[in-house]
């Protein structure tokens, strides 16, 4: 045991000793990469070079737990950054075959592991090499998803913004295209809020959607009609031209109870007032 910590010692003093050469042969290793480590650094202020002397160390000791913190550390910022993982991957497998190349060199000069040695040295410190790599794509994978899913729920939101007005009053404004798949986020928003916020009377404005598919109009007179059943009157508000002739021509019309206007301003005018 302690000829294997004095061993480790006399290793790192090496790389530490050498850690000019070390960075040399790094970049002479890693082609791709080597042209992008100031770009790197600019956008996620990640120090490449600097990470690769710590990562060593950390594989040299055989600090576990320091390697997969770093792991996840790395993980998260390539992941809030959006870099290519195709140069972490070069990246660490050029500092595996550096590694490997300063370890013969030390090996040379100091004869201090026996064959056996040597090999379980190999196993030991591929095998951290790779848990590096696995803790830092898991790591990446999971940190890359919630930040899809929290991306994902702002656009949600950000489509269907509805707006209290009074405590009771709210306004939904609809702008740009919708789709069916919007039209499912605004079904389960709108039925939803209105449950929270026990919204009595929502405006719901659509001067800012120039046309609709007629599937999607099918779906919008569903979610109408769920407004109706949980007691939330809806006022249609901005109507555009091509949207009404749709509606003519496909014999659909609104439930007697929704009522609709021109504009909003007269919504806002009425219900405000009210």
């Amino acid at each position: 045991m302690a000829e294997a910590v004095q061993n480790s010692l006399e290793l790192k003093a090496f790389f530490e000793k050498n850690h000019k050469a070390f960075e040399e042969q790094l970049l002479s290793e890693a082609v791709n990469v080597r042209d992008k480590i100031d770009e790197i650094l600019a956008i996620g202020n990640i120090n490449l070079v600097k990470n690769a002397h710590d990562l060593t160390v950390f594989i040299i000791d055989g600090q576990e737990e320091e390697l997969k913190s770093f792991a996840k550390q790395e993980g998260i910022a390539w992941a809030t950054y959006s870099l290519e993982l195709s140069f972490k991957l070069e990246w660490v497998q050029a500092i595996r075959r550096t590694l490997w190349i300063f370890i013969q060199k030390f090996e040379e000069v100091h004869t201090t592991y026996s064959s056996v040695d040597f090999f379980q040295l190999e196993q030991q410190l591929n095998s951290r090499v790779d848990t590096f790599l696995n803790a830092f794509f898991i790591n990446y994978s999971t940190y890359k998803d919630s930040l899809i899913k929290a991306h994902r729920q702002l656009v949600e939101n950000l489509s269907v913004p509805i707006i209290p007005i009074t405590p009771s009053v709210s306004i939904l404004p609809l702008i740009g295209s919708v789709d069916s798949f919007r039209t499912k986020i605004l079904e389960e928003k709108v039925l939803t809020e209105i449950g929270i916020s026990r919204i009595q009377t929502l405006i719901m404005d659509m001067s800012g959607i120039a046309d609709m598919e007629p599937e999607v109009i099918f779906d919008l007179m569903k979610i109408l009609d769920g407004t109706k059943m949980m007691g939330c009157k809806t006022v249609i508000t901005g109507l555009r031209p091509d949207v009404v002739r749709k509606m003519i021509h496909m014999d659909l019309s609104f439930d007697q109870k929704t009522e609709t206007l021109g504009t909003l301003q007269q919504a806002l005018k009425e219900y405000i007032a009210l």
